[in-house]
């Protein structure tokens, strides 16, 4: 096929040239290597262009069939593997192109009218983007209805709630569940609220100025499912903030996988031994044969860094860029394609893992009677008995400065060794003092306590059932 592509590719632009490419220029440029993934988009704009250019009277019946019967048939041939994709034509567009004119003769060539390779391949991102957002939400869907599944099954577990990664105040493991359950929530909305942007038809404004055709862009618009056609031929050709757009989003929810990625690494270790991850999302050491490493939590966190290392790469790509397309713009595919990949990939692994986390309960409340818990519940038992809270907090200190020194949680304190920093406290206190007694009483939308706990899964559950 080496000769037919080198005479597509003169067919194609070469009118103008006196010299063919030089070869190491053809590879250096070409970016059918990556951007072959586009082929359903392509050969789906493809449809809708010669559809509007039957409508419009530019193509005949017959030949809308023959190109519509020819695009079919390429595109089966892709899937079944028999589809050597040439170098020498350059892109997804070309090659698809050249295909059709090979199989159906010279109505082939008329595809092309009204578009250009600039807007083709705005549209192509578009479509391919838009049904990515969707894969990806409904990933993030799944992964969140496994977080409310399991922190039903721990509304009541206690554990340690951390600030600066010290000992704070105790909490369920079904409330901490439920707070990355918050953070997706956030990424779901900030991926549907961006695919409202990638939505927009390019289609038309062909290479920076529309054409002298008469076209019809809300029709290829609507067949092709976007909301308008774009309103600017300038900037439909030349606008890539919708990938920005998307890998910011993404940046962010890889930030919010890696936070998680931290605390399970942290939670699994002999050190902490919260919970326990399934076997088959773990591996072992060649050389120590006690450990089981949480290699995917770990790649996750890893991973978080590549991705935003795409959304620096998009943004730097365009900072400089004057109207209307640029070549730089052929970069804009890899960093967009790799977010896509390792998004998805991260967050199955996720949605996978998290119903088989199990957690260990008993390190978990063992962990919680440590470091005073429940210091703030005695500052405040003492605030609702009418004294200042700054003396209850003074209060508190010292009686946290004996159970240091005695090696003794307030809760195991006697009444009569409470008592000797204030006579405020009476017997009551050891309501507020339990691990159980700090996280009940917690009892408003957005706290700890276990009736709060289901009560948002509740509310989770509505959530996703109206997605």
């Amino acid at each position: 096929m080496s000769d037919k592509s080198s005479n597509h590719a003169n067919q194609q632009w070469g009118g103008r040239f006196s010299e063919p490419t030089d070869q190491f220029v053809a590879k250096f440029t070409a970016s059918i290597d990556f951007d072959k993934r586009l082929y359903r988009q392509d050969i789906s704009g493809s449809l809708a262009h010669a559809a509007m250019l039957n409508k419009v009277g530019i193509l005949t019946d017959q030949e809308l069939s023959d190109i519509q019967q020819g695009l079919q048939d390429i595109q089966t041939a892709i899937e079944a593997g028999e589809i050597e994709w040439s170098v020498a034509l350059e892109d997804i567009h070309m090659n698809i192109e050249a295909r059709l004119t090979d199989r159906i003769g010279i109505t082939g060539k008329k595809l092309h009218t009204g578009r250009s390779r600039n807007d083709q391949i705005a549209t192509d991102i578009r479509l391919y983007l838009r049904d990515e957002i969707d894969v990806i939400c409904q990933e993030i869907t799944r992964l969140q209805q496994n977080l409310a599944n399991l922190a039903e099954q721990e509304t009541e577990t206690i554990m340690p709630g951390f600030t600066h990664l010290q000992t704070a105040q105790p909490v369920t493991f079904g409330h901490h569940l439920m707070a990355w359950f918050e953070m997706l929530s956030r990424d779901y909305e900030r991926l549907q609220d961006c695919r409202k942007r990638v939505n927009i038809s390019p289609l038309g404004a062909a290479a920076l100025a529309g054409t002298t055709y008469p076209i019809d862009r809300e029709f290829t618009a609507q067949q092709l499912g976007f909301s308008k056609p774009s309103e600017n031929s300038l900037d439909s050709v030349s606008d890539r903030d919708f990938a920005i757009e998307f890998c910011s989003a993404a940046s962010l929810i890889m930030t919010h996988l890696s936070r998680i990625s931290e605390e399970l690494i942290l939670w699994t270790s002999a050190q902490f031994n919260f919970i326990e991850l399934p076997d088959r999302f773990c591996t072992g050491s060649s050389i120590m044969p006690q450990k089981k490493n949480p290699d995917v939590p770990e790649l996750v966190r890893g991973k978080t860094g590549r991705i935003t290392g795409h959304l620096i790469s998009l943004l730097t790509l365009m900072k400089s860029q004057p109207l209307a397309y640029n070549k730089d713009n052929q970069e804009d595919k890899e960093p967009l394609f790799d977010t896509v990949d390792n998004l998805k990939g991260c967050l199955r692994a996720y949605a996978d893992m998290v119903p088989a986390i199990k957690a260990n309960k008993e390190s978990m409340y063992e962990a919680a009677k440590r470091g005073f818990s429940t210091a703030t519940d005695l500052a405040d038992y003492l605030v609702k008995k009418q004294m200042p809270f700054r003396d209850a907090h003074e209060v508190v200190g010292k009686a946290v400065a004996y159970g240091i020194a005695q090696n003794k949680d307030l809760s195991e304190m006697s009444l009569e060794e409470l008592q000797q920093f204030s006579n405020t406290i009476e017997q009551d206190v050891f309501d507020v003092l339990t691990l159980e007694g700090s996280v009940n009483v917690r009892n408003h939308i957005g706290g700890t306590a276990p009736a709060q706990v289901k009560a948002a899964i509740e509310r989770a559950r509505e959530l996703l059932a109206s997605r």
